[in-house]
């Protein structure tokens, strides 16, 4: 039976893990669990679970490190939004625990320092991301020396036929409404913007070590396919299930072994699936991703903090849906060719990107 550590337990992550651990008792068990401020309800969860270690984000980065050594899991589920992800992460690959990872900043931000860590202590990252739970599962059967390129499935978004005119003039509420995925508001905008593919761009090329070059976005508005390699020979091979976090949570925390569950199995009879080539002048924060993961240094930093900056002013309505992307070229533009080598100096290049983007708003 595998301990199992949920931080971010009442997000969409962690509640879809616990989904898993009730239906699965005999393989795993709850450790620990964290939240950021719901504390009824992680109350309610330790009590469920019979959990003994339990914190919420006031208990700051002291309370993790102490969470981890006190619990002693065999796994750590960070679902974890935002930059407030990167130190768990850390955190765990120090342990040497290995780490379900579905934070995207600890790859975007400070993936050279968690990388380090992790080959140091052992600790095993399994990603989380539908996409790169696909790819990380793909790239093992196939064999990573024979693939030639990743790629990367996209929904599309709530806004895909809209014209550029149209786009002027979409609301939160409409931006809200994600076509296939139940998510938080963050990530379901960054879905309506294309940012959020175009920060599993930069997490594909970190994590499975290519160049941005070998990295393709496919528009499939059903989202049943995840992922695909083409092989060296041009044979792609693909990753489908229905869209439900569920399978890749299982995945990782069952890997390195295949298990048999209780979800539904996908069924091909009456499916349908389409594909289409992105948009990328309507929708340029996918563009912008490939250049920052080209460039490298700080600039996926400086991307990946401008852009929640503007996400948040467009969700307080201080802004339009196409200034987030403005917004983000003006920083981008910025000298951000600093090669961060601490984790202190990672979060100083964060911290000047907010502020030039706050300015900006």
């Amino acid at each position: 039976m595998k301990k199992v550590l949920v931080l971010g337990c009442t997000g969409s992550i962690g509640t879809n893990t616990l989904g898993i651990i009730r239906n699965m008792p005999e393989d795993f068990s709850v450790c620990g669990l964290s939240a950021h401020k719901k504390k009824e309800s992680l109350g309610f969860l330790c009590a469920e679970f019979r959990c003994p270690g339990v914190l919420t984000s006031e208990a700051g980065t002291d309370g993790i490190e102490k969470l981890i050594a006190d619990t002693k899991p065999d796994i750590v589920v960070n679902g974890i939004a935002g930059a407030a992800g990167l130190i768990p992460s850390k955190l765990a690959a120090d342990a040497g625990v290995d780490l379900a990872l579905a934070n995207k900043e600890t790859v975007v931000m400070a993936w050279r320092q968690i990388r380090d860590a992790a080959e140091e202590t052992g600790c095993r990252i399994i990603p989380v991301d539908s996409e790169h739970s696909a790819l990380f599962h793909l790239l093992r059967q196939t064999g990573a020396d024979a693939v030639d390129t990743l790629l990367i499935t996209a929904s599309g978004g709530p806004f895909r036929t809209l014209t550029s005119a149209e786009l002027e003039n979409v609301t939160v509420e409409q931006a809200l409404q994600h076509p296939t995925w139940n998510m938080g508001r963050k990530i379901t905008v960054d879905s309506a913007t294309l940012a959020n593919k175009g920060l599993e761009v930069i997490e594909a090329v970190r994590l499975f070590n290519v160049p941005a070059e070998r990295v393709q976005v496919v528009v499939h508005p059903q989202s049943l396919i995840h992922s695909l390699v083409r092989t060296k020979d041009g044979m792609l091979y693909a990753q489908i299930s229905d869209p439900d976090m569920k399978h890749p949570i299982l995945s990782a925390l069952t890997w390195p072994e295949v298990r048999a569950n209780y979800l539904q199995p996908f069924e091909l009879f009456d499916a349908t699936m389409t594909f289409f080539r992105p948009r990328m002048r309507d929708f340029p924060m996918l563009e912008y991703a490939f250049e920052a993961a080209r460039k490298e240094k700080s600039y996926t930093i400086a991307y990946n903090a401008a852009n929640e900056v503007a996400v948040h002013a467009f969700l307080e309505h201080k802004i339009s849906f196409n200034v987030i992307s403005r917004i983000v070229r003006t920083v981008l533009d910025k000298d951000w060719t600093d090669v961060p080598r601490t984790l202190d100096d990672v979060f100083a290049q964060d911290e000047k990107a907010r502020r030039l983007a706050a300015e900006l708003i």
